[in-house]
């Protein structure tokens, strides 16, 4: 194999193997002796990693890669073993996965469905990824999801927050562990509530694609609830990165809060023209006017700079957490990269060893197996608190984080503070909850 194939591959060089030998399997399904798409049969295993490296994502999809990249040093036996060490199943050795040693491919998504489905198509038939994971939208993730639904291999969903992706568009052979817009709407109301009152008027700047829809929704119910009146709702493209000629609007629209439901680069553009256009200096309707982010990253704050100051919204994960989990990715990660990981690096990482515990409970790489073992799993050790699976949906549950950027931060990382830990009680839902309605599951596809 030529070096250009071996650096694309990703094959990492680790050293000897650590591990007790194979742990034995606890589930046994008769599918699992069933022929499936890309069964491993040498010494390998391959996954793939399908990340925006290119657009308005592509932040995120950098500390993807670097997560992914320290995940399979730990899966091989390399490195300190991260939060292998603290997660509450104890089945992952350090010897790879069932004994193989882990490879990866990756791609581009580009942040487009089109791109992503066509690069994860290239790694399952070319490649022989038996496993598929990444994306920083949930346009591509529900894209992806769909196509490894046909292919017959598991996806492990990456940063989706769409509603959509373990509703209407969810598919048994994809799990999602990033929670989602209602959730996001859950945990923030009571903080807004008790920060702007119940007298509010709300106006609305969302990108146009199913997570902007979706988040918008979750939001704007959740708000509305609370009293807040809802004067307008404007989508802008995903591709934009000028976002003055919709901020221009929001000054004589009457609206005392603007919710900026963008992510990533979005995120940064908009909220960056918000200040320019001097709306935090602003008092409308006898009160100071707001900004909302409902979907925060420690990657977007560092892009926005000091105009994040103050602002609140929710996040999946952040580095300052003190639970056993978090302190053992962040030292993980901080002594190979030198800075600490984002909610983006840490959700995929989990999503990750998640993959590969259940493939050694299961014994199996059958993705029947492997959606058996995953289906009502409840774990503890990887960050926030006690998690589940959801058999229902496939949808994880798990505590939600409330945030706001930081008055006087100590370093370029330290710009997010948590204000508040959401317990995973309030932001459960049913498994038909009419956001969420639409869709079935349906059956798992073992493919080949």
């Amino acid at each position: 194999m030529s070096k250009r194939e071996l650096s694309r591959r990703g094959v990492l060089k680790t050293g000897a193997l650590g591990g007790a030998g194979l742990a034995l399997p606890t589930i046994f399904t008769a599918s699992s002796a069933a022929a499936f798409t890309n069964e491993p049969t040498g010494g390998t295993v391959t996954l793939g990693f399908n990340v925006p490296q290119t657009g308005p994502y592509a932040d995120e999809g950098a500390d993807e890669l670097r997560a992914y990249q320290l995940a399979v040093e730990h899966l091989n036996g390399g490195g300190d073993g991260g939060m292998m060490n603290t997660f509450s199943s104890k089945t992952l050795q350090g010897n790879g996965i069932l004994g193989k040693k882990v490879e990866f491919v990756t791609g581009d998504t580009q942040t487009k469905s089109d791109a992503a489905r066509a690069s994860a198509k290239s790694m399952i038939e070319k490649d022989g990824a038996v496993m598929i994971t990444g994306g920083s939208s949930s346009g591509v993730a529900i894209a992806v999801q769909g196509l490894c639904q046909e292919a017959g291999v598991i996806f492990m969903a990456g940063l989706t927050h769409s509603n959509d992706t373990t509703g209407k568009d969810k598919k048994a052979n994809g799990f999602r562990h990033f929670f989602n817009g209602f959730m996001s709407g859950a945990a923030l109301a009571p903080v807004l509530k008790n920060l702007y009152g119940t007298d509010r008027t709300a106006y609305h700047l969302t990108a146009d694609y199913t997570w902007g829809w979706t988040q918008e929704e979750s939001i704007a119910a959740a708000t509305e609830a609370l009293g807040w009146n809802t004067i307008n709702k404007v989508r802008t493209p995903l591709a934009a990165t000028d976002f003055s000629s919709y901020i221009a609007p929001v000054l004589n629209s009457g609206a005392d809060v603007l919710v900026l439901n963008h992510y990533g680069g979005n995120m940064v553009n908009s909220l960056t023209n918000a200040v320019q256009f001097g709306l935090r200096d602003k008092v409308v309707n006898g009160k100071n006017f707001e900004i909302v982010v409902p979907l925060y990253s420690r990657l977007m704050a560092k892009g926005a700079g000091a105009n994040v100051k103050g602002i609140h919204g929710s996040t999946n994960w952040h580095w300052s957490l003190q639970d056993e989990g978090s302190k053992a990715f962040v030292r993980s990660f901080g002594t190979k990269y030198g800075f600490p990981p984002s909610q983006a690096a840490h959700t995929v990482y989990c999503q990750t060893l998640l993959y590969a515990d259940a493939v050694a409970r299961a014994g199996s790489f059958n993705p029947c197996a492997v959606a058996e073992a995953l289906e009502g799993f409840e774990f503890d050790g990887l960050g926030n608190g006690h998690t589940l699976y959801r058999a229902e949906d496939h949808q994880c549950f798990k505590d939600v984080l409330v945030v706001r950027g930081k008055e006087n931060p100590t370093s370029e990382f330290d710009l997010l503070e948590v204000v508040e830990v959401t317990p995973a009680a309030q932001v459960t839902y049913a498994p038909d909850h009419p956001m969420f309605a639409g869709g079935t599951l349906g059956s798992c596809n073992p493919g080949a």
